[in-house]
């Protein structure tokens, strides 16, 4: 629409605005434009988003660095790269992975992408088609059900079970699927949880995918990333049984998001991605994509808290007031609890926590301030 008299045929596109709302990125941009003018003499701390690149207590190997500053110095890396990434780099992804796999990789198994979330975008698209449906876990990343929503693949939530160390519920998943259900997604190491399922778990769940006919998505993009005393195991492991897609990146282990290299690999030694067409259609959507460059949970309790309604009150007031931001857990699945990142600088982190705390006093019942 124009001034008066014009008519113009394009607009923008809904679809997309919908999207981004759903997306981590969308939720942080609200609650940055909810901080109070009033508050400009008191710095923002923003313990919402999870990127320690940021503070110079978290920076990469120097090892890394060199690597990039030895390529770029060699020349040899100017020109575009093949479709699904140069050999060399598919081949060290191939062996990185392989080495908690029993059936070894090879580089045919691996495509390169810029960054996780376009290796993301890349799966989704490849086995959307009309009717189809996903089943994503809740809590979990909300980036799928905006690609989703964009792939026109409808999305089914299963739960996981907080009670059960956040386990999958697995009777709800074969409830929830139906013959137009192509694919679970699978995130370990969790986000935003933490969890790290178990050998025999991730055996479980493969084993309901083989019974539902269904291909596993594994994010997989906090490996070496787990906390406590269960191991990682990759759910590459059970590809005998149902192929797996796993999807990874370098930016959370050498703490360089903004260098966007990740990649997908297929898990499947018995060909069945190949025969389903799911390989050509990987290698072609690459092929007109882009190509990549030569928390922690606290639970609110409403009840303590005399005018606060949820958890995006809660996030909302608390950037007006104290000038924090941290993430309403109903971005991702987890209705009235709050994300704070941890990976940020200590001092930083202190003073958000003292202002969580005035904050809390601030809004406190006056039952609760007598406990």
């Amino acid at each position: 629409m124009g001034s008066e008299g014009e008519k113009w045929g394009f607009q923008g596109n809904e679809e997309v605005n919908a999207a981004s709302g759903m997306t981590i990125q969308g939720v942080l941009v609200k609650l940055m434009e909810n901080l109070k003018a009033v508050n400009e003499g008191k710095p923002t701390i923003h313990l919402g988003h999870g990127d320690p690149s940021a503070f110079p207590c978290f920076r990469s190997d120097t090892s890394s660095e060199n690597a990039i500053v030895d390529a770029l110095r060699s020349s040899e890396f100017n020109c575009y790269p093949p479709a699904g990434g140069i050999l060399s780099a598919r081949r060290a992804i191939a062996e990185y992975m392989s080495r908690d796999l029993t059936c070894q990789l090879s580089p045919d198994d691996v495509f390169v992408t810029a960054g996780c979330t376009h290796a993301i975008e890349i799966v989704i698209s490849v086995i959307a088609r009309p009717g189809a449906n996903i089943l994503l876990p809740r809590p979990g990343y909300p980036f799928y059900n905006a690609r989703a929503s964009l792939s026109h693949l409808q999305v089914r939530h299963y739960d996981l079970r907080s009670e059960q160390d956040w386990e999958i519920d697995l009777e709800a998943v074969q409830a929830l699927a139906d013959d137009n259900t192509v694919a679970i997604v699978v995130i370990s190491p969790g986000n935003p949880c933490g969890n790290v399922f178990t050998y025999q778990h991730l055996k479980q769940v493969a084993e309901t995918a083989k019974k539902l006919g269904i291909l596993v998505i594994a994010d997989e993009v906090y490996h070496h990333l787990n906390f406590g005393s269960k191991p990682f195991v990759p759910m590459g492991e059970f590809g005998s049984i149902v192929p797996v897609i796993t999807v990874g990146s370098i930016s959370k282990r050498w703490i360089v998001p903004g260098w966007r290299l990740g990649w997908i690999v297929t898990n499947d030694p018995h060909g069945i991605l190949k025969k389903c067409g799911v390989v050509d259609s990987l290698k072609n959507y690459i092929i007109v994509s882009q190509f990549p460059a030569t928390f922690i949970q606290v639970e609110l309790n409403l009840s303590l808290l005399e005018d606060i309604s949820d958890d995006m009150d809660f996030c909302l007031k608390l950037a007006k007031e104290e000038s924090v931001v941290v993430l309403p857990g109903s971005s991702v699945g987890l209705k009235n609890w709050i994300r704070i990142t941890f990976a940020v600088e200590p001092a930083y982190l202190e003073d958000g926590l003292q202002r969580i705390k005035a904050f809390y006093h601030r809004h406190a019942c006056m039952h609760a301030t007598t406990q």
